[in-house]
Formats: C-alpha cells, sequence, structure tokens
C-alpha cells in the first residue's frame, strides 16, 4: 500500500493543477518518465466535494484514472467537513486512488469567496474539522493538505502547519508564497524551511520550480522532503527525468536528450488521448498545451497562433509532421 513515510526520498510529484493535470496529460507525464528510478507522484486536478456529494457524473468522470497513473492522488476542495468527508469516501469507493489531497492554498477568489481553497488558512479551526473528518472517512489511506505560506502574512503557514499535522495529515505542500502574492513574485522557500522544523510529518516545496536547477534549489533552501513541479512540467512532462538525473548523476549513464521528432510524437499522442477522452471538441481544449509545448521548443508566435487555429487531429497531425522537414 502506498504511504508518503516509505516513499524514497526527495519525493516528487506532479502538482495538481485545474483543468491541466487531467487523465490525458497525467498518462503522458507516467509515460515519458517510465524508466525513470522512481516514480513521480501524480496529483489530479481538483473536484468540487459539493459535485461528488450530488453524484455529478461529470465530475466522477474528472477523477476516473487509469492504473498507469498510479501512484495517483485526488484533490478535492470545499468548505464543509461532512460534505468533504462524504466525498473523499466516494471517490476512494468508486476508483480507489492511492490518496486524496486536500486543496487549502489556491488563491483564486471563485474559490476563496466561498471559504475554499486558501481561504481554509484564515480558518484554522474549520480546516482541522476538515482535516479530522475526512481522515475519519478514509481511514489509513494517505491524506495531504495543500497549503501556502498564508493568506497575507508569509509566516502564517508555520502555526497552520502544526494544526493540519494535528488534526490528522500525513503530508503538506506548501506554494511557497500567499495567498495575497498569488502567482507573482518569487517563491520563498527557505520560509518552507521554518515550517519543517515546526512538524514530523513530511512536507513537498511548490512553486517556481521549473528545471533541474531550481529544484535542487528549491530542495537544499526548503530543506523539505520533496518538491511539487506545476507550470514547469507544462509542455515539457520531461522535466521529471531531467530533475531525476540531477538527484540521482550516479544512476544515469548517458546525459538524457530528447529529440524534436519524439517531442512532437509524444505532443501527437496527448492530442490523441484528448480526442478519446473528451470526444471532437478535445482538440480545442488540446490548444491549451499545445502553446506550452511550443513556448518550450522556442517556436514563433506566429507558429503559436497558427497552432491555436486547428480544430482538428488530421491538421494538427500535418502541420507537425511538416515541421520535422526542415527542423525547428
Amino acid at each position: 500500500m502506498f504511504r508518503w513515510q516509505t516513499q524514497s526520498q526527495p519525493i516528487i510529484g506532479l502538482s495538481p493543477m485545474a483543468d491541466m493535470t487531467d487523465l490525458p496529460f497525467c498518462f503522458v507525464v507516467r509515460s515519458v518518465n517510465a524508466q525513470t528510478p522512481t516514480m513521480p507522484v501524480m496529483f489530479r486536478e481538483m473536484v468540487s466535494s459539493e459535485a461528488i456529494v450530488r453524484a455529478s457524473e461529470k465530475t466522477f468522470e474528472m477523477a476516473r484514472f487509469d492504473p498507469i497513473e498510479r501512484p495517483l492522488i485526488q484533490q478535492i476542495f470545499g468548505a464543509e467537513p461532512l460534505v468533504m468527508a462524504r466525498s473523499a469516501a466516494a471517490i476512494m469507493e468508486r476508483f480507489g486512488p492511492d490518496g486524496i489531497d486536500i486543496n487549502m492554498g489556491c488563491p483564486v477568489y471563485k474559490l476563496t469567496c466561498n471559504f475554499n481553497g486558501a481561504a481554509l488558512m484564515k480558518e484554522p479551526k474549520r480546516a482541522m474539522n476538515i482535516v479530522r473528518d475526512v481522515r475519519s472517512a478514509i481511514g489509513q489511506t494517505p491524506l495531504s493538505v495543500k497549503i501556502r505560506l498564508g493568506w497575507s502574512s508569509p509566516i502564517e503557514a508555520r502555526v497552520f502547519a502544526q494544526k493540519i499535522e494535528e488534526a490528522g495529515a500525513d503530508l503538506i505542500t506548501v506554494h511557497a508564497r500567499t495567498k495575497a502574492q498569488g502567482y507573482s513574485g518569487v517563491a520563498d522557500w527557505k520560509e518552507i524551511a521554518e515550517i519543517k522544523k515546526r512538524v514530523s510529518i513530511p512536507v513537498l516545496a511548490n512553486g517556481d520550480i521549473i528545471d533541474a536547477t531550481s529544484a535542487l534549489r528549491a530542495l537544499q533552501e526548503s530543506t523539505a522532503d520533496g518538491i511539487m513541479i506545476a507550470r514547469g512540467a507544462l509542455g515539457n512532462p520531461w522535466i521529471f527525468r531531467e530533475v531525476q538525473r540531477a538527484l540521482l548523476p550516479e544512476l544515469y549513464q548517458e546525459t538524457i536528450t530528447t529529440s524534436v521528432t519524439e517531442k512532437i510524437s509524444v505532443i501527437l499522442k496527448h492530442a490523441e488521448l484528448m480526442l478519446n477522452r473528451y470526444g471532437p471538441h478535445g482538440i480545442i481544449q488540446f490548444r491549451k498545451h499545445i502553446v506550452w509545448y511550443f513556448k518550450r521548443l522556442g517556436s514563433t508566435k506566429a507558429l503559436r497562433q497558427e497552432l491555436m487555429e486547428i480544430n482538428t487531429m488530421e491538421a494538427l497531425q500535418t502541420k507537425l509532421h511538416s515541421l520535422l522537414e526542415p527542423p525547428l
């Protein structure tokens, strides 16, 4: 059975991102990193506890996963302890992921205005009740919580993290910014080290980890048990093996390189998975990913705009194959 405390360290995970870390993307991340010594842990995009309790099939479908994605953690959000507990139990019963993660870090107004996400950091008693009730509902299933440094002050999480551990969490991920910062400014990994001193459960560092160099710095400055990579993985699912090579160079005999041909093959596979998952509209939904892929490839803005207008798999295949001769 999956347990945070028995995972090889440093733990490396794909951070949950709304509308991004769905089945197709997690499948791709797992596939391109299949030969790494330690599999990254997949965190799926958050789902609404209220919708799960209402038995929304659309929301349940968001939580469905392929076994290749394991170890996989499903994130949920909500503000009512009983509803959160019932939703976690329902997800475990139907799908059996390797763990449940509670969102207490999203800064988006649509969530915080309803006391979800980062707003829970202003209500530690409610937050503790949520953790306790979810823990009771899912038994020994690993339970993690994602937070920020605070709502407005960057030291608020020092005490908040202790309360979350006391309530029953097995692991805490800290995005190294406050809610007030949103995604602006620079992540303060050193403040995570202060949180780490105050809890006994594993702590993961999140924020501004975009390559192997920043991953190493984040681990060093935060003293965390691992890292969660978010936007650094968009358009670059290979980042996990790059990070592992930097962390464990003795296990890699040769330099890792990824050709443009291989990257285009992965892009097409990702698009195919989107079609299978979402039907004909899947190509339209895939546009948000293709922009990231081609930013990483150093393409022109004109090319990315052209790709954003493609609406069929056939047109995408034709365009991408045309880019191989001549190479990008």
